[in-house]
Order: C-alpha cells, then structure tokens, then sequence
C-alpha cells in the first residue's frame, strides 16, 4: 500500500470509519482527546478585500488556533467547537450590534458591508464547503499537521 492512497487507507483503518461526504467530519486519531473535526466556511466579503482585511482576519483564526485547510479567496478553518466559535470572533450581522473586539465590530461599517461570511451551522458549514471546495483541495492535519492531501509526505 504505497502512495498517498495506501498512507488514507492506513489512517482510515486505524481511526475509524469516516463520515460519507467529502471528509468533512472525521474522528481524530492523535492520542489525545476525541473530538469530531469540524469545518466551517469563512467568506471575507468585497468589502472586506476592498478595505485590505483579509489578513487581519486570518490571522484572528490563526491565533485562536484553528488551521487553515482550504482557501480560495474563502477559507475553510477545522478545529474543536470552530462554527460556534467563529459565530463568536465575527459578531453580529448588524454592524450596530456587534460587539467591540469582533470582526464585525472592530471592522464592518454598516449591516449591508459587514465584511465576512460564516457557516451557521455544522450542516450549513458541509452544505457550503461542498458547493466550493472537493476533497482534495483540503488539507488533512492529521499527524500534529505534517501531512496533507495536498502535498503527500
């Protein structure tokens, strides 16, 4: 079992079963607390990009400790509790509203230019990563982050 399908077909045998769909849930394996990965779809909207932010709003996902696995102008961050958590970061739809040290408000200017999107859901997170993204164009951090479906050890 050599290659990159031979290493998953390993990993799914000493994991666990996967759950249908294109690697969106799965069990991790590292040895140390099982938790269900979990996915969510972040869109810096064109008025985001427009003000220059995206850095800045990645790197408040990248120091809250989730990992980037996929990006195409819309990112896909993985890590414990990550829709409810980024639904926190982002704050408020209504600019108005949002609260001081969220993305939104810190940054969006009014409820029509809040600059970002994010998954609502777990299943609302699947539902969008589907539509953008296949499996393949993901990383897997499986190992403590040193391998990835993009580029195979």
């Amino acid at each position: 079992m050599g290659g990159l399908f031979g290493v998953a077909a390993l990993v799914g045998l000493r994991c666990g079963l996967r759950a249908p769909g294109p690697g969106l849930l799965a069990r991790t394996c590292s040895g140390g607390p099982t938790w269900t990965r979990e996915r969510t779809l972040v869109a810096v909207k064109p008025d985001g990009v427009q003000r220059r932010l995206v850095g800045d709003v990645i790197q408040r996902f990248e120091r809250r400790g989730f990992k980037l696995v996929g990006m195409k102008m819309l990112q896909v961050w993985e890590g414990y509790n990550v829709v409810r958590a980024s639904r926190a970061m982002i704050g408020h739809t209504d600019s108005a509203e949002a609260a001081p040290g969220t993305i939104r408000g810190d940054f969006s200017i009014h409820i029509s230019r809040n600059i970002i999107h994010a998954s609502d859901s777990v299943e609302g997170a699947q539902r969008e990563i589907q539509l953008w993204f296949q499996s393949s164009e993901l990383v897997n951090w499986a190992d403590g982050g040193h391998q990835s479906s993009v580029y195979p050890a």
